[in-house]
């Protein structure tokens, strides 16, 4: 389970460090290769091989009336290699759709990874916070 944030930046050919704290299972799990794709909330996914196969089995098997879901979600995937410095190339195009230039939020989600443009998170983050706890959580003990 990969969970957590780390701020990281991105150089200047589009690469992001992997985190020491997530490299070892990050390799375990994907062989060195790991699969990117756009999310509609503006950031992208980071799976591990798989991780990344499960998910693709069900976007696959989403009903026709989703048909643009799976072109966002698969019709963008690319599968990137781990360097031998530990290091993800972000295509051009998804650096793009997900706005990311520089500095960049790598978010644990469990399965798999969360990659923000630094202030995009921090404003989306502030905004969520500012609009109070969603019902779902109303009943949630901490």
């Amino acid at each position: 389970m990969f969970q957590g944030a780390s701020a990281l930046s991105l150089d200047t050919k589009g690469r992001m460090s992997i985190p020491a704290r997530y490299r070892d299972a990050l390799l375990s799990q994907s062989q060195a290769c790991v699969t990117l794709t756009k999310h509609p909330d503006g950031c992208l996914l980071l799976f591990p091989q798989s991780e990344w196969e499960v998910f693709r089995e069900k976007i696959s098997s989403l009903p026709m009336n989703a048909h643009w879901w799976r072109r966002i979600f698969l019709g963008n995937a690319a599968e990137v290699d781990i360097d031998g410095a530990s290091r993800v190339l972000i295509a051009p195009e998804l650096r793009v759709a997900a706005a990311l230039e520089k500095e960049v939020m790598l978010l644990g989600m469990g399965s798999h990874f969360e990659i923000w443009d630094a202030a995009t998170y921090a404003a989306k983050e502030q905004s969520a916070m500012a609009d109070g706890l969603p019902d779902a959580l109303k009943n949630f003990s901490f």
